[in-house]
């Protein structure tokens, strides 16, 4: 009787260590309660940055540079900066305009070497407690995105914006929604990525804690008003496809915000307050809206500020409605005199980007749901050559379609001391309380 009782309760000590264990790797991933991130059984809230090419660098391949990518991941580190949004890898042939080399050069022909690129990058921000939002697709040619697919379902050569102008692109890409075949060559996609087994770790991507969140794409749009109700079904089913595979993280969108949405408030709020979106995003593009005169870059801060500061309120304000978190995944502003080069101050930079970060610490003092922001983009370490990137060129937080150091934040920039200073104050337990 005395062993009986004896292995009864070594059985539920063992259960009870195991159920501890359980909710210790749990807590690793985060999640979302009551409009908020939680991580580790704290609320989590971030400024990040996109480095959307960490996966290349962390290729042993063509562009691969794993010593910089050390470096850049400690800098970021150093500075507070644990979330980082990435590409995981582009589509299709290479051409000038796209980022190079592809990941997919085929549907569902991957370039091996990239692959194992992207499981190192996963171990390394593993080992430094560092977290990745992964976008799948994309709007745009620059990683081949919804042109690509479209291609390869048969309908005909992609217009290039810059040799063949934005409408001929707009209307070729609007077909995308629509297009079953093109659904079909994604989800293969999404499998095979979301069901890979890290290679160099043996942890399958759906059980890696340095995954923060899977993205339906980068800034998708339906790309035409009569295309609205295409693009809520292919999203809503894109993400609850992702958590059919992938139940440990979190899902998002990618998406502009209102601006992306047909400046339909309605259609992004259908596509949000899905049960398989599990957090809002919105972008901001000062320059690419309007809002600044480039010859005045400096005194268009005020009105940007403001502008962006109504552009937030809206979403936020819908965010809190679904009660769930919303996340500023993309802004950037040029430097004071719209120059590429280190040398051109970002006086008007610091100002804007403060009256975002001071928000978001208002948001956490208060336990609002505006919980984390990732700048556009992370240049760190990088010394572009050309005006527009060419192959041998350091990787820039600017696509190859887009001048090299339009708005890529330097690691010797002076904004980084800025957000140091903010993520020091985030990561303050008392602004929790």
């Amino acid at each position: 009787m005395k062993k009986t009782i004896l292995f009864c309760g070594l059985l539920l000590l063992a259960f009870a260590f195991y159920g501890c264990n359980q909710a210790k790797e749990n807590d690793a991933f985060v999640s979302v309660e009551n409009g908020q991130f939680i991580r580790n059984g704290e609320p989590y809230r971030f400024i990040g940055f996109n480095f959307w090419y960490a996966g290349l660098l962390a290729s042993e391949g063509i562009g691969g540079d794993r010593d910089r990518l050390h470096r850049e991941l400690d800098f970021l580190k150093s500075a507070g900066v644990d979330n980082l949004r990435i590409m995981i890898g582009a589509d299709g042939p290479e051409n000038r305009a796209k980022v190079r080399p592809s990941l997919q050069t085929e549907p569902g022909v991957y370039n091996d070497t990239l692959l194992a690129g992207l499981d190192y990058l996963l171990q390394e921000l593993g080992k430094r407690d560092m977290l990745a939002v992964l976008f799948f697709n994309n709007t745009w040619e620059w990683t081949g995105g919804y042109s690509q697919y479209l291609e390869w379902a048969g309908y005909g050569k992609a217009p290039v914006p810059v040799i063949d102008g934005w409408p001929a692109f707009m209307e070729y890409a609007g077909q995308y929604v629509h297009c079953s075949p093109c659904d079909s060559l994604f989800r293969n996609h999404i499998r095979n990525i979301v069901t890979r087994v890290n290679s160099l770790t043996g942890v399958p991507y759906t059980e890696d804690p340095a995954i923060m969140s899977w993205q339906v794409a980068n800034e998708p749009r339906p790309m035409g008003a009569g295309n609205k109700e295409a693009y809520e079904r292919f999203v809503i089913s894109t993400a609850d496809f992702i958590k059919s595979l992938d139940p440990n993280h979190l899902v998002s969108v990618g998406s502009e915000g209102s601006y992306g949405s047909e400046n339909d408030m309605e259609l992004y709020r259908r596509v949000h307050q899905a049960v398989s979106v599990d957090y809002l995003t919105c972008h901001i593009w000062p320059k690419n809206w309007s809002w600044i005169d480039i010859q005045d870059i400096p005194g268009s801060v005020e009105r940007a500020s403001k502008l962006a500061e109504g552009y937030l309120a809206e979403h936020i304000s819908l965010a809190v409605e679904l009660n769930k978190p919303i996340v500023l995944s993309e802004f950037g502003y040029p430097r004071d005199n719209h120059r590429y080069d280190r040398e051109d101050p970002v006086i008007a930079r610091n100002a804007f980007y403060s009256s975002i970060f001071n928000q978001l610490a208002a948001s956490a003092q208060s336990s609002g749901n505006f919980a984390g922001c990732n700048i556009w983009a992370w240049g760190g370490f990088a010394r572009p050559q050309h005006i527009f990137w060419e192959p041998g060129d350091d990787y820039c937080g600017d696509p190859a379609q887009e001048e090299q150091g339009l708005n890529s934040v330097f690691a010797e920039d002076d904004t980084v001391p800025i957000i140091h200073s903010f993520t020091t104050l985030l990561n303050n337990k008392q602004i929790t309380e």
